[in-house]
């Protein structure tokens, strides 16, 4: 597997958002597909095709804030499923999801596959991010759900990571946060949500 760096095109499904992830490597980032229940709240919260698989998995690519750009950025929006959760970033227009954050001083964005144009790139997902390690899988649904896989590798990964990108500043700039702020407006979903 290349370890050649790409920058992938980000656009949504209606086109009104775009923007770009820069220097995308397989080593770059960390690729889990994450089968947990917020992760398939907020997909049927967007209801938009295609965001999980047929267990509800979410494939995620986790990578420094600083590496996404969003020029086109007007319907950008973020929803918390309660006042303390992960804010997680779509387009208010056609619903697909962008990414999630913990918050702003935590050096780290979960960027959704489906803003991803992989296609564009001339490479496949698991090309250009290489494998995903399955996380949160006792949420899975439905027969020949699959059980967890690399998760040990990804916690290792994923501190490495986000301990290189703590110390190089690569929490800014951030397409998601004027330094405290989000740049988008936020609403808290735990009331709206079934169970």
């Amino acid at each position: 597997m290349s370890a050649r760096s790409t920058n992938v095109p980000l656009r949504c499904a209606c086109g009104e958002l775009r923007g770009v992830a820069l220097d995308v490597t397989s080593k770059a980032g960390t690729r889990v597909l994450c089968y947990c229940d917020d992760c398939q709240k907020f997909a049927t919260y967007l209801g938009h095709p295609g965001v999980v698989d047929q267990w509800g998995g979410t494939d995620i690519f986790q990578m420094a804030p600083s590496q996404v750009r969003l020029d086109r950025s007007r319907t950008l929006r973020a929803v918390r499923l309660t006042d303390k959760g992960l804010f997680r970033w779509h387009c208010a227009e056609c619903k697909t999801p962008v990414g999630n954050m913990v918050g702003p001083r935590v050096p780290f964005v979960g960027v959704v596959h489906s803003v991803m144009d992989h296609e564009a790139t001339g490479r496949t997902r698991d090309e250009l991010l290489g494998p995903a390690a399955l996380i949160q899988t006792k949420f899975a649904i439905g027969q020949g759900a699959p059980k967890d896989a690399g998760v040990l590798g990804v916690i290792a990964r994923a501190s490495v990571n986000m301990a290189g990108w703590w110390v190089r500043g690569a929490t800014s700039p951030s397409a998601f946060f004027d330094g405290k702020t989000p740049r988008a407006p936020v609403e808290v979903l735990s009331s709206k949500l079934p169970g």
